[in-house]
């Protein structure tokens, strides 16, 4: 038997088959995406004013985006060129030379140029996509508000689940055609294809964090605070950017994020189950075909439970009825989950012959369910940690964002011990085999386990921004309050929009989790990957890192200071571009007839001051995360590249989690008192002096929780990555020449120029002049 040539690769006929299925799944999973976003494209768009509002913020998000990627496509191609040619640096692996014994070099730099192009293109699909279809959906949840809960609930959960089953789908796809091609020598192509994917993440994280950060903050301070006028009130011209925000920053952005996060982690996957089919006595594929297998089981999964988020609302078991859309989305979870645990087992079993297998997958997938109360305890308004800083604003804005500081400091422990335990649980299953690769290898399937779901992970986090931008519709378009229709649908998307704040930052927990356990995957691949080079060139080989080293342990020092450099130059550029958005609401509010509400503020501004500010960034930022590796690796050595690898990995996970969920908890604290009955003598709801203290809170916690923080995810696999394609040319350039001090010197000027580049500020707009019409 041969299906698409796969015999050639070793594979036995189960194997082959199940492939070929992994690839229909992956087509079923597109074909769900397209299903369900015709299905939500057929509900209606409410009234005249709703859809002014959409279709200013549709223009807003769709300029950023396109003049995000002409910004970055200079990038892109010199990088294709640059993986093209770092084949030609090193010898072919072995692998290589099996698979194609003709041509080896040509085939190989074309498949990782390419491979590159793909993982930048499916991951810019996949943002671009799921932005639009968050845009089409927020009109359309709040004209459906109007009509019940649960409709609205479907269209803004089915809407997120569109982008989930792209990131499944395509995530699948190309890992899964990359190795039907390249057999063993996947991992020299699929380094581009997870390259590519992150790169383009990082630049829409970065970019789509400054855009959306920049403009809440700026319309809060000015909006909230100053002239005590609501949330989306039309009269702050701000308010576009802000709605626009939500889709650049957390629809693009996240889904990029978490679709790199799901092919980074079955790149590193796969470099180590090569490694150990050259290690088994039997030679077994298993341990490169059982994570493709994990991964088709896991789209079903996630197909299966995302179907059923709106049923558990209305379940004929009252038991089994879900009180809330948060319960919901947790039962379609665990939904998917059992369905996983269950198939695993199965596969591991009749298949790989190792029930061991399964556990890892099992732990991934605990691991994924475990952040959902992890972080929903330290975000969500029903617990403690919310609640003490809701008492905290009682004395201030001081005291409010010390109580927000110390919620995100003991979730990042609590986040960091529950991965650790993962980790030990690795050990324990594979630390008697005698072979230190079986264990890496089992961090690598627990990050396999971590991300099966993913479909239902992308639709948790799109549902948020697509809440809360019905619910700033609604906001702008409606203003007969005393309509009881009216104020029931307020009501249904305010309670929509809370929920998704939470969904917002278990995702976020989980994308943070997901990219830690990714980058430990690579960093393994990174030890195993060296030590490939050096066979191949005949030096002495590596299997570890020694932290005792001078060198090693001076590169560990520098890979710790790594994050904090990127998240101070990230929330200094929301801050410039804050200040000047807030200094152009100033000046609107001065305009006669702005404050009454007689004269339309000047949105596209505001919009442009929010565009300008986030393009300004995405080179420097980006150019600071692909030469720093590089520029260590050159002059300290490869195994100082690798202490440098785990202190940004141990470090970035720490302030990641820290910004995320303390951002998180000041956002729902500041929503718990707006939920307060507005009494002013009393200190109690919106305007209050204890309600302006929460904003001061949320507007510190934005830029953590949504540009520094989730920007960090993509920026620790950039380095990963990027030190995973030099590593053979380090080892076989071990002692620098004058060319190579010239590429040092050269790599310094570029590090320079990135860092001075970001602190410079954004070219500030011309003043408009004041009409007094």
């Amino acid at each position: 038997m041969d299906i698409l040539g796969l015999a050639r690769h070793g594979l036995n006929a189960f194997e082959q088959i199940a492939i070929l299925g992994v690839v229909i799944v992956a087509f079923i999973s597109l074909i769900y995406a397209w299903l369900l976003h015709k299905s939500v494209l057929k509900k209606e768009k409410g009234t005249e004013q709703m859809n002014a509002v959409w279709d200013a913020i549709r223009i807003g998000a769709d300029s950023y985006l396109s003049r995000q990627l002409k910004t970055i496509l200079p990038a892109i191609v010199i990088l294709t060129i640059a993986l093209f040619l770092s084949v030609y640096i090193v010898p072919p692996t072995r692998e290589a030379l099996e698979e194609f014994p003709q041509n080896t070099q040509i085939i190989i730099a074309i498949g990782r140029a390419v491979a590159f192009i793909l993982g930048a293109s499916f991951s810019l699909i996949v943002g671009q996509l799921g932005m639009r279809m968050a845009i089409q959906a927020n009109v359309r949840v709040a004209a459906a508000s109007r009509r019940g809960f649960n409709e609205a609930l479907s269209i803004a959960y089915y809407a997120g689940t569109v982008t989930g089953m792209l990131t499944d789908g395509l995530g699948l796809l190309g890992g899964t055609t990359i190795f039907i091609i390249f057999g063993r020598a996947a991992p020299d192509a699929l380094l581009g294809f997870g390259f590519g994917g992150t790169l383009l993440a990082l630049f829409m994280r970065v970019g789509g964090g400054i855009y959306t950060k920049a403009a809440d903050v700026g319309a809060d301070l000015v909006g909230k605070v100053e002239k005590d006028i609501p949330e989306d009130d039309p009269r702050n011209a701000a308010v576009i950017a802000d709605l626009v925000g939500d889709n650049v920053g957390d629809c693009a952005g996240m889904a990029a994020d978490i679709f790199e996060s799901y092919e980074v982690t079955i790149v590193s996957a796969l470099i180590l189950g090569l490694a150990l089919v050259a290690l088994d006595p039997t030679h077994s594929l298993k341990w490169i075909v059982y994570p493709l297998i994990i991964r088709g089981i896991g789209v079903v999964s996630s197909i299966l439970g995302t179907f059923t988020v709106p049923i558990w609302e209305s379940f004929p078991l009252k038991f089994l009825r879900a009180h809330d859309a948060e319960e919901a989305m947790f039962r379609s979870y665990e939904v998917s989950s059992v369905n996983t645990v269950f198939f695993s087992f199965l596969v591991a079993i009749l298949y790989a012959g190792d029930w061991r297998l399964a556990m890892l997958t099992s732990i991934g997938v605990g691991l994924a369910v475990a952040f959902n109360p992890l972080t929903s305890y330290f975000t969500s308004t029903r617990h403690k940690p919310v609640k003490e800083i809701v008492e905290s604003t009682s004395t201030g804005p001081a005291t409010t964002i010390l109580s927000g500081l110390s919620t995100g400091m003991e979730s990042s422990v609590w986040a960091l011990i529950v991965i650790a335990i993962s980790f030990v649980f690795a050990l324990m299953l594979y630390g008697g085999m005698g072979e230190p690769l079986y264990v890496l290898y089992a961090v690598a399937m627990i990050g396999i386990g971590m991300l099966s779901h993913t479909g239902n992970n992308v639709a948790m986090d799109s549902y948020g921004p697509i809440s809360d931008n019905a619910n700033g519709i609604g906001e702008m378009a409606w203003h007969d309050l005393d309509d009881e229709n009216t104020r029931k649908a307020r009501q249904i998307m305010a309670d929509l929009d809370a929920v998704g704040n939470t969904t917002k930052a278990i995702t976020k927990g989980v994308a943070i989790a997901s990219a830690v356990i990714a980058a430990v995957s690579l960093f393994s691949s990174y030890i195993t990957d060296v030590g490939r080079a050096q066979a191949t060139l005949n030096v002495p080989i590596l299997d570890s890192i020694r932290i005792s080293d001078t060198a090693v342990f001076v590169g560990f020092l520098l890979g710790t200071a790594l994050p904090w450099l990127f998240s101070s130059l990230s929330i200094r550029a929301v801050t410039r571009a804050a200040s000047q958005i807030v200094l152009e609401v100033r000046n609107q509010f001065r305009i006669p007839g702005i404050m009454e509400g007689t004269v339309k503020p000047d949105y596209a501004r505001v919009v442009s001051i929010s565009t300008s500010s986030a393009q300004k960034e995405l080179i420097p930022l980006a150019a600071i995360a692909v030469i720093t590796p590089v520029l260590l690796g050159l002059v300290l050595g490869v195994e100082a590249l690798g202490g440098f690898l785990a202190g940004v990995i141990g470090s970035g996970q720490m302030l990641a989690v820290f910004m995320a969920n303390g951002g998180g908890a000041w956002d729902n604290a500041k929503k718990s008192i707006e939920d307060e009955p507005r009494d002013l003598v009393n200190n109690t709801g919106k305007g209050s002096e204890r309600h302006k203290a929460s904003v001061v809170g949320d507007t510190v916690g934005d830029p953590l929780k949504d540009t520094a923080g989730p920007a960090l995810n993509p920026m620790i696999k950039v380095v990963n990555l990027i030190s995973l394609i030099i590593a053979p040319i380090l080892v076989k350039y071990q002692q620098l020449n004058i060319v190579g001090w010239l590429i040092v010197v050269l790599l310094f000027a570029g590090l320079y120029w990135a860092i001075t580049q970001s602190k410079k500020p954004a070219p500030k707009l011309a003043q408009p002049v004041m009409s007094k019409e």
